[in-house]
């Protein structure tokens, strides 16, 4: 756990590296990735894009910064990208895109399970038109919120956005997790799922810090031709490190030994929504990964801050923007879930 005492649920970002991984980190051969000899970002890069199927691969600070580069890549002034209500390269990331580089974007209201409509999707491509945006790219999030996107949607969406002439873009910040949660139904091999999933998309964003355990880092994967592109942006947007080899160590070791454990926090998730099941005044989402969230009624909305005190009280943190949310990751264990369990339901005399 990150301290002796806590139980820290506040996101999977929290990670701490482990022993063996800062081992990678200090054995890491260095070079300077801005001139692009760093050999162990070079080995990463060709690591991650050779795991999806593709050509090339980037390795970027922040997921953020990863999204940025692939709409900016696909798009240019006066374009637009389609996108959900609730996807992280559209609601969380500052509107960068627009910022930027004048990229519009078309948001789109989810279904329940986090799909689109493809009726939807195919109504808001604009047409070739001097009064409208040009409509280049489709891009889609998995895990979104946590919710694993039903693999058919995902190649009937995508597969509508090719026959349409748009690039495809995936948000892959949690695509292993997306990953275990799809070959659980399949049971197919974790990697083999996630290149699945991977080639359904032109670009493809993952991300090293959340629950693969990493300090730092997301990497972009591409053709050669994309992939250069987003690496000129990557510069103008400051995203160029030096001996980035330390973290881009910390990211191989994470795809070596940290993929397949992803199941366990999925069972852990899984364990604390069982467990406050029941509890008056809380209507528990059954989680699909590592994130559960916990909608209360009205008459206990008002006592959220109240309880994420009484949480934090016992060394227990957790997040309640506008619902309770709580992502188990490898530095939560089981006692860390009863504990917040049993916590929770004193807090409700449950």
């Amino acid at each position: 756990m990150t301290t002796a005492q806590a139980v820290d649920l506040r996101s999977d970002t929290v990670t701490q590296p482990t022993a063996a991984m800062r081992a990678a980190m200090m054995a890491a051969p260095l070079g300077d990735d801005v001139f692009g000899t760093d050999p162990s970002v070079n080995a990463l890069q060709e690591k991650i894009a050779g795991l999806l199927g593709f050509e090339a691969a980037l390795f970027v600070p922040t997921g953020t910064q990863s999204n940025l580069c692939a709409i900016l890549s696909h798009c240019g002034r006066g374009d637009e990208y389609i996108v959900g209500q609730q996807a992280h390269c559209y609601r969380w990331e500052g509107g960068g895109a627009a910022v930027f580089g004048s990229v519009q974007p078309q948001p789109l209201e989810h279904q329940p399970d986090g799909t689109f409509k493809l009726s939807d999707v195919e109504g808001a491509i604009k047409p070739d038109d001097a009064h409208f945006a040009r409509t280049r790219v489709l891009a889609l999030e998995n895990t979104l919120g946590g919710k694993l996107l039903p693999f058919d949607f995902v190649h009937a969406a995508t597969a509508l956005a090719r026959a349409k002439g748009l690039q495809r873009h995936l948000d892959g910040a949690r695509l292993f997790n997306a990953a275990v949660a799809q070959s659980a139904q399949t049971g197919h091999a974790v990697r083999d799922e996630a290149r699945r999933i991977a080639q359904c998309f032109d670009s493809v964003s993952v991300c090293f810090s959340k629950g693969l355990g990493a300090p730092v880092g997301s990497a972009l994967c591409g053709s050669r031709e994309f992939i250069a592109r987003a690496h000129r942006i990557r510069k103008m947007a400051g995203g160029g490190m030096r001996q980035a080899g330390l973290l881009a160590a910390a990211a191989s070791y994470a795809l070596d030994h940290h993929v397949d454990r992803l199941a366990q926090d999925h069972a852990l998730a899984r364990r604390l929504a069982e467990g406050l099941e029941g509890v008056p005044g809380l209507a528990v989402e059954p989680p699909h990964s590592n994130i559960v969230f916990v909608d209360l009624s009205d008459e206990a909305k008002p006592r959220m801050n109240e309880l994420l005190a009484h949480l934090k009280s016992q060394d227990i943190l957790a997040t309640g923007l506008y619902r309770l949310r709580f992502v188990t990751h490898l530095d939560v264990d089981a006692a860390g879930v009863e504990r917040a369990i049993a916590a929770i339901r004193q807090f409700f005399r449950a």
